[in-house]
């Protein structure tokens, strides 16, 4: 299944409102006010979005699924009534129309907390990489704009994968208008700007 998303979870802000959008990202956590009311959180390598919960039935599809599910969010931008000006999506939230589970974290209980995952004992953060790996610190870390960093605007030293394929293929990639163009050995260019590439 190819997942399809309009935005990631740092992109929407106050112009958005109004539009439909899909967003994808880890179920982080939900502040419950009621059956029907509840604020939660989700979280991609980019960032952060609230998600307004404000029904029944949205809220039971939530409580199905333990934090750090990989969720799908179908739903309108709007306005928050009461902004957090510390986040870049503070002044916005996605009130869902649709609900999708595209993988249930299989643990009741997480081995560490996420955004703690430094002071987690090494031999749990090797077993659990994946999760380490979530941690919003490290994610920085391996973004576009680092690569480019440590790399500069051409960099022969990466590889590409493909879906279906069992071997990497070297590339050469670089910067244009905006977007990462990769080529490799035999195939056309390929114009990203990494979205859903990550791991």
């Amino acid at each position: 299944m190819i997942q399809s998303r309009t935005h990631n979870c740092n992109e929407l802000r106050l112009s958005d409102a109004g539009k439909n959008v899909t967003i994808v990202g880890w179920y982080e956590n939900i502040r419950k006010v009621s059956k029907n009311l509840g604020f939660l959180i989700l979280r991609d390598f980019y960032g952060t979005t609230q998600v307004v919960i404000e029904t029944e039935e949205m809220m039971q599809v939530i409580d199905s699924v333990n934090k750090e599910s990989t969720i799908s969010v179908t739903g309108v931008v709007r306005e928050r009534s009461s902004k957090n000006k510390d986040l870049a999506t503070g002044e916005i939230e996605v009130v869902p129309e649709k609900i999708e589970i595209l993988g249930k974290c299989i643990y009741n209980a997480l081995p560490f907390e996420i955004n703690q995952s430094k002071d987690a004992d090494e031999n749990t953060r090797l077993k659990y990489r994946y999760l380490d790996l979530r941690n919003p610190a490290r994610c920085r870390t391996s973004s576009e704009d680092e690569l480019l960093k440590l790399h500069g605007d051409h960099n022969t030293d990466p590889y590409l994968f493909f879906p279906g394929r069992s071997k990497r293929l070297p590339c050469s990639c670089k910067k244009s208008s905006g977007k990462i163009l990769c080529t490799a050995t035999g195939t056309t260019a390929v114009q990203t700007d990494f979205n859903g590439i990550r791991v």
